[in-house]
């Protein structure tokens, strides 16, 4: 079963900025198309980001141009920038290969509230 760590959420303001980063016990790393996942209370975990294996991105519309996904797979790693937080972005955010597997993570909290 795979293993992701998801770490660097936090409780930030409006307009505050954080970077998540999640490592992942992969094998081949390199080889999976891999996604940033969000849970908000009551809500379903949705896709929020997606990076190929060749570093295509691609963002649901609610988080374009405020968050930026990236991979280091000389470290398993996969990180995802956050900018320009609103309090509609306060969720549990995973990650997990692209389509996801049934191995998540403790996921990292991210509050945004004054």
């Amino acid at each position: 079963q795979v293993q992701f760590v998801e770490s660097g959420g936090g409780l930030v303001q409006p307009g505050g900025s954080l970077r998540l980063s999640c490592t992942a016990a992969l094998r081949f790393f390199r080889a999976y198309n891999m996604g940033w996942y969000r849970q908000a209370p009551g809500k379903q975990r949705e896709l929020v980001a997606s990076i190929t294996t060749g570093s295509t991105t691609n963002y649901a519309d609610s988080v374009k141009g405020r968050f930026t996904i990236s991979r280091d797979n000389a470290k398993n790693t996969m990180y995802l920038q956050i900018n320009s937080l609103s309090p509609e972005d306060t969720a549990v955010y995973y990650c997990n290969i692209d389509p996801e597997t049934d191995s998540w993570g403790q996921g990292t909290q991210v509050t945004v509230s004054s």
